[in-house]
């Protein structure tokens, strides 16, 4: 059986507004994990845009053309990979926008994704995720 370590600070565990959010990138670590366009639709907003230059290339995708790429993965959770992400900040630069900063590993990769939030009609949305990632190997 797979292990569940999630990290945040007191502080964002404690307030609404960061608990609020550290919602929203659970659902989305979770629809990671699980490669579940359904459950990532719940946090990404539908002109949300996806962006890496990782492979020294930059790779943009919106919605529409970045869900069934995820659809189309072996899940993490089928292969029983430990669940693991850590909130690393969550910084408000206004009422209604917020931004992100988080790790993880799956798939044989460490992740960094920077994901930009906003609120609209009574919730957080992700509207942008950029990041960076590197190979096991390479760590």
């Amino acid at each position: 059986m797979n292990s569940t370590r999630v990290y945040a600070s007191q502080k964002q565990v404690a307030d609404r507004d960061y608990s609020a959010i550290f919602e929203v990138l659970s659902r989305y670590y979770d629809g990671l994990y699980r490669c579940d366009p359904k459950l990532l639709s719940t946090v990404f907003h539908p002109n949300a845009q996806y962006f890496t230059a990782s492979d020294g290339e930059l790779l943009h995708l919106d919605m529409d053309t970045y869900f069934p790429i995820v659809e189309q993965r072996t899940s993490p959770e089928s292969s029983q990979e430990s669940y693991e992400f850590s909130v690393d900040s969550i910084e408000f630069v206004g009422p209604v926008t917020a931004i992100a900063r988080m790790r993880s590993s799956m798939l044989s990769k460490n992740y960094t994704d920077l994901l930009t939030l906003v609120w609209l009609e009574g919730g957080w949305k992700i509207i942008t995720k950029v990041f960076h990632f590197t190979n096991h190997a390479d760590a």
